[in-house]
């Protein structure tokens, strides 16, 4: 056998052969060029700028006129001017109570009627001080030694505990004589003051007016009431509430004069016509004794020139109705009711208390 022989070498032929094929090969290299600067962009143009337009420049107010200097007033000036307004004073008062028809005007002082009375305090219009009056007119008379009796007539019932009665310390009260024949005399209830009674009111009242409608003599259900204490008391006094309907007819069907308070304003003037031709309407009706005799000026502040324009033009159409004595307009009197007690009791010398201690004299017929 033949002696192999050695195995060549492929990896120095392989090696020599890329060798020159490496040498054929010429190598490339990248260029790698410079970056050139970027060309400056060039900047916007500018816009053409506007023309500025010329603005109209606002119109400028016309000049103020200058007031006229008042010259110095003279006392003759002033009189006109006073003069000026006292007609328009006179002509706004004379309007309100021009509704009223003919004055009634009669010579002489306020005439009391003999005892006893039976006076219903009424005037449709609120805030006017009929149940102020009431209740300290009727404890001035007591305090002269009259047997006084109110009867709240109100569903508000201020008269009831403007005396100091708690709604819940009485059984018996003036719904239950009007509308289920309760004798008036288990309604009244005594007061702190002597001589001093009152028939308390609740809000049951309120309803009156429509129970009252389908009844049978229904004017005159407090009328029958009364009939059985007449000679019990002097004086009774009827608040009655600020209205025209039922309850206060049947308090007009039952007295024999009428109390109007009167507040000094103009406003208190209205609307008092169609309570007087109401009071007619009852007389001819249902109580021909009827009379509007008594007229009372509450809430009189004598720093207001129309307070004293009103009582003037009120006395010059009421004539003798109207009383003397006005009631002036205090805080001691509007205090009063919340301690439940009359002004006379509450501050005894306060102007109110010797204001209607003064109207109980003059309305008793015993005034200076």
């Amino acid at each position: 056998m033949a002696p192999s022989e050695p195995p060549s070498s492929d990896t120095e032929g392989t090696s020599e052969d890329v060798k020159e094929k490496n040498e054929g090969i010429v190598s490339i290299s990248p260029v790698v060029e410079p970056m050139s600067e970027p060309a400056p962009v060039p900047a916007p143009a500018p816009a053409p700028a506007r023309p500025k337009e010329a603005r109209a420049k606002p119109a400028a107010p016309p000049p103020r006129p200058k007031p006229a200097v008042a010259s110095a007033d003279t006392p003759q000036s002033v009189t006109a001017r006073l003069a000026d307004q006292k007609d328009q004073l006179n002509g706004s008062i004379a309007a309100g109570l021009g509704e009223l028809g003919e004055a009634v005007v009669e010579p002489g002082e306020y005439v009391p009627r003999p005892l006893p009375r039976i006076i219903a305090v009424a005037n449709q219009k609120g805030g006017v001080g009929k149940t102020t009056t009431a209740v300290n007119l009727g404890a001035a008379l007591a305090e002269l030694g009259f047997r006084v009796l109110i009867v709240d007539l109100d569903p508000q019932a201020n008269a009831t505990t403007g005396v100091g009665i708690d709604a819940r310390s009485f059984e018996m009260s003036m719904y239950d004589v009007l509308m289920r024949d309760v004798k008036i005399e288990d309604a009244v209830e005594p007061t702190s003051m002597k001589n001093l009674f009152i028939a308390p009111a609740t809000i049951d009242l309120a309803g009156a007016e429509i129970e009252l409608v389908p009844s049978f003599s229904r004017e005159l259900k407090l009328r029958k009431a009364l009939e059985s204490i007449a000679g019990d008391f002097d004086y009774t006094l009827v608040d009655c509430p600020p209205s025209l309907g039922l309850i206060t007819v049947n308090g007009l069907a039952a007295a024999d004069e009428v109390l109007v308070p009167i507040q000094c304003e103009y406003y208190a003037l209205e609307g008092l016509g169609q309570l007087l031709r109401n009071v007619q309407l009852v007389k001819s009706n249902l109580n021909d004794t009827l009379e509007v005799t008594t007229i009372v000026l509450t809430m009189y502040d004598g720093r207001t020139k129309l307070a004293e324009q009103v009582v003037e033009e009120v006395r010059s159409h009421f004539g003798n109705k109207v009383c003397k004595n006005v009631i002036p307009r205090t805080v001691r009197i509007s205090e009063a009711p919340s301690f439940g007690q009359p002004i006379t009791a509450f501050d005894p010398g306060s102007r109110g208390a010797i204001a209607y201690r003064e109207l109980a004299k003059e309305v008793s017929g015993g005034a200076s």
